[in-house]
């Protein structure tokens, strides 16, 4: 077996579910130990033991959008002994909504969550990630972080926040041994998908298998993304022979961006 991560401590935030807990599965069976991050503690330690006593994982109960959160947590990674080489910036919330009839708070709580989220965790994280033998930082954004999509103003502004985020820092880092990159997936088979399709029934009087056909669509492959097609992205992205990718936004979308 490939266990190219043998001995490396990767923390997945948002890695409870979805995308986030696919990469978990994947980063695992390539042997690293991880921590997973969440502010759902019933989903978090559910998925913990979800992927078995064979794995070396542990959990931190934390909201991305609080800086204050994030510190405890990596404070607490540390004190466990754990060195992190790899962070993985998987939370985010996406609500649809026409552009005049956003609210205030839904604004806020998308900057908050997908953008402010990012920052917060990179920055705890940075100091370990300098220390190892190499670093990587994975952000997942999505292809509403490379165009725009209707009715997700929000969204897209926050995930094309996370695109110029990447590219930014991977410029700074580019002297040392962390990598910085963007994963940017089309429409993936998880929950924010199975709500987008409950808004766009609820909207159009469609039923949710046309929902979903409409969703689908927008790839030219005629499908919606699997977890673990974005998860073998990023995983190849932490390894070891990949230090010559960072600043890319690598699209995961059938060829729809």
């Amino acid at each position: 077996m490939n266990r190219s991560l043998e001995g490396v401590h990767a923390v997945i935030a948002g890695g409870s579910r979805g995308i986030g807990y696919a990469i978990a599965v994947r980063l695992a069976s390539l042997g690293a130990s991880l921590t997973l991050m969440s502010r759902d503690r019933e989903r978090l330690f559910a998925a913990v033991e979800q992927l078995g006593e064979g794995v070396l994982c542990d959990a931190q109960v934390c909201d991305v959008a609080d800086a204050g959160s994030v510190v405890r947590a990596f404070e607490a990674i540390g004190r466990a002994g754990h060195r992190t080489a790899i962070l993985i910036n998987s939370a985010g919330i996406a609500t649809s909504a026409r552009f005049a009839a956003i609210d205030q708070a839904t604004w806020e709580s998308a900057l908050r969550v997908n953008l402010g989220g990012v920052f917060h965790c990179t920055q705890a994280a940075l100091p370990s990630l300098l220390a190892a033998p190499f670093g990587r930082i994975v952000n997942i954004a999505s292809t509403a972080g490379l165009v725009g999509y209707r009715y997700l103003a929000a969204y897209c502004a926050a995930k094309h926040g996370v695109v110029g985020l990447t590219r930014a820092l991977a410029l700074e880092l580019a002297d040392t041994r962390v990598t910085v990159n963007a994963v940017c997936p089309g429409h993936t088979e998880t929950e924010l998908v199975r709500d987008a399709i409950g808004n766009i029934v609820a909207r159009t009087g469609k039923s949710p298998e046309q929902a979903r056909a409409a969703l689908a669509a927008r790839n030219p492959q005629r499908r919606l993304i699997e977890p673990a097609e974005v998860a073998a992205t990023v995983a190849w992205l932490c390894s070891p022979e990949s230090h010559s990718i960072t600043g890319q936004a690598i699209s995961v979308s059938g060829g729809e961006v």
